[in-house]
């Protein structure tokens, strides 16, 4: 083997080990919720299998770096968390006026309200509004679902090509099978102007979607009411329907854009 080779091959582990250093932070990072804002050391090891050594060393790095930050009972998110949380949602977060309607919607119709936009192969939440019911559907701003369920994904797939509806079908359980159901799916979406899902993606769960069209009438993101399935009877979602189209057509009107919405 040539030098040229061995400091290749070297490089090449170098950058593999820092890749896994990085994915490592990032697991670590994952542990801190709402519901955990403190972690500790031991909570760390037995979540990532890391062994004490590495992963005090990475928490160290860390802290360093503002990304953690000491706590009494361990280690929390640190101030440059805060910093990119605040630059993130300056930049992300949907305009009050949007807002607005959608707690008017969730406030008058008594479900959660969601608006979703399209990344991938995937539907990101950009902003709900909660149902005031205790018994209640939950989707937290940020959280991802996969496109091939939904009645949401059934709207953000209506201006999409056939290429990428084959990449979503794929990403799902069914793979290519799946196809032919998002075919149908989004072909009777986009005669309705509405589409409706039932235990699609959580079981028990009934939504009811519409889109948000951009001033050319391309889908840019999906205005959605969502709950338990046993109150959402069809007289319900025909009143829901027409509610959610009024909602949606205030927020199209509003020039509705996001800036992580990557399209279809």
């Amino acid at each position: 083997m040539s030098d040229g080779q061995r400091r290749a091959e070297g490089d090449a582990d170098q950058h593999a080990g820092g890749v896994r250093s990085v994915r490592r932070a990032f697991d670590i990072l994952a542990l801190l919720t709402e519901d955990r804002p403190v972690i500790t050391l031991r909570e760390i090891t037995e979540s990532t299998g890391l062994a004490k050594t590495t992963a005090l060393r990475l928490v160290q790095t860390l802290e360093e770096t503002g990304l953690l930050g000491s706590h009494p009972s361990g280690y929390t998110a640190g101030p440059a968390l805060w910093r990119w949380a605040y630059l993130a949602r300056s930049q992300w977060e949907v305009p009050q006026e949007t807002r607005k309607v959608m707690r008017d919607l969730a406030d008058r119709l008594g479900e959660t309200v969601n608006l979703f936009v399209a990344r991938g192969v995937h539907r990101i939440c950009v902003a709900h509004e909660e149902s005031p019911h205790p018994l209640r559907h939950v989707v937290d701003v940020g959280d991802e679902q996969p496109l091939w369920a939904g009645a949401s994904s059934k709207i953000l797939l209506r201006d999409a090509s056939e290429a990428f509806l084959h990449r979503v079908a794929v990403a799902s359980p069914q793979g290519e099978a799946q196809v032919e159901r998002l075919r149908a799916w989004v072909a009777e979406a986009a005669e309705r102007g509405y589409a409706v899902s039932s235990s699609e993606w959580d079981e028990g769960l009934t939504a009811v979607a519409v889109p948000v069209t951009g001033r050319s009438g391309e889908v840019v993101a999906s205005l959605s009411l969502s709950g338990p399935s046993h109150r959402f009877p069809y007289e319900a979602v025909e009143r829901f329907v027409t509610e959610l189209a009024e909602g949606a057509r205030l927020i199209s009107g509003q020039g509705f854009s996001h800036p992580l919405s990557s399209g279809v």
